[in-house]
């Protein structure tokens, strides 16, 4: 059952991770043909700026590349997880509010008909959470909280 409800969770994620890849590469794909187009179009100024945009955008398109790479590798670590007592990456978290899985920030995930919390390990319910285990409370926007299970 742990297992089960882990696989699907990572899956969500890398079906998010994936989505969000894509959508990258496929704006990479467009400003490689803008710069093409831009290098048949006229020259001058009106062309280096143009030139300099594209790069620019593909810049940061790229940056946004190696994060999305830096979070697989992050999946990757976290395929061989061993159950803990205490919070650690891959841990499964379940509290009062909320159940979280201590993976990427990858917002909200259902499997079944419960909802997940994807959250990287800096965000800071993650900082919260982290080295506790069940039993354990935590403050959170000014409300106590405990730790049901952690899986």
């Amino acid at each position: 059952m742990e297992d089960l409800m882990r696989n699907e969770l990572m899956a969500a994620c890398r079906e998010y991770l994936n989505k969000k890849i894509s959508v990258v590469k496929n704006a990479m794909a467009g400003l490689k043909e803008d710069l093409e187009n831009e290098s048949k179009s006229s020259a001058g100024d009106k062309y280096e700026t143009g030139r300099e945009m594209i790069n620019i955008e593909w810049n940061k398109l790229t940056v946004q590349l190696n994060e999305y790479d830096r979070l697989a590798q992050i999946l990757k670590r976290i395929e061989d997880h061993r159950s803990s007592e205490k919070v650690i990456l891959g841990s499964i978290v379940f509290t009062e509010a909320a159940s979280y899985f201590i993976s990427i920030p990858a917002a909200e995930i259902k499997v079944g008909n419960k909802k997940y919390y994807a959250v990287g390990v800096k965000a800071p319910i993650a900082q919260q959470l982290l080295g506790k285990e069940k039993g354990d409370q935590f403050k959170m926007n000014a409300k106590e909280f405990e730790i049901l299970n952690v899986i």
